[in-house]
């Protein structure tokens, strides 16, 4: 159980928050030192960031998450929220952790970043990293998991295939009308 966030990085495992703006960016910093900041330490000699280093990162990163903010340096508050959330995701890929946590990667994003985020996923499964998400969207949980893990009351309610599933099983667990002797 990792005791800081330095420890779970050093343990391969990354975070992404599902409020972006007040725990996951720095939003009077630019677009590229939001997406660097995780690997800065591999950015820097003597203390002295290469910022053409940094610049070729932040601009392949940019690339692979199809983010539209042309200029780096741009304040990360200036972008749309999917494209504040690609800075986010993209920062996760340079790190390059084993798992990933994602606490509703596309919540108030719109449907064409959702794509491009939903893109992402799929390729970090295919590298054969672990992606863990919660979402309060059912619809997204069916499209990108392959099991998914029901809550009612903090507790495991159940777990199903998400290839086989329905939205209706999945509230039917989550109503906690699954259990012998229920009310509902």
């Amino acid at each position: 159980r990792p005791r800081s966030p330095r420890e779970a990085l050093d343990q391969g495992v990354g975070f992404v928050p599902e409020d972006r703006k007040g725990m996951g960016l720095m939003m009077n910093m630019g677009v590229r030192e939001n997406a660097t900041l995780s690997v800065i330490g591999r950015l820097s000699r003597s203390g002295f960031i290469l910022k053409g280093e940094e610049s070729q990162r932040d601009a392949m990163i940019a690339i692979q998450t199809k983010r539209k903010a042309l200029d780096p340096e741009e304040r990360v508050s200036h972008l749309s929220g999917g494209n504040q959330q690609k800075v986010l995701l993209g920062r996760w890929l340079l790190v390059d952790p084993e798992v990933l946590f994602l606490d509703d990667p596309t919540r108030g994003v719109d449907v064409g970043a959702k794509e491009d985020i939903y893109a992402l996923i799929e390729k970090l499964v295919e590298r054969g990293k672990g992606v863990i998400m919660v979402s309060s969207e059912l619809s997204e949980l069916l499209r990108c998991c392959d099991r998914i893990l029901v809550m009612n009351q903090g507790e495991i309610a159940g777990t199903v295939d998400a290839r086989v599933t329905s939205q209706e099983e999945i509230m039917h667990l989550a109503a906690g009308s699954h259990n012998e002797g229920s009310d509902l």
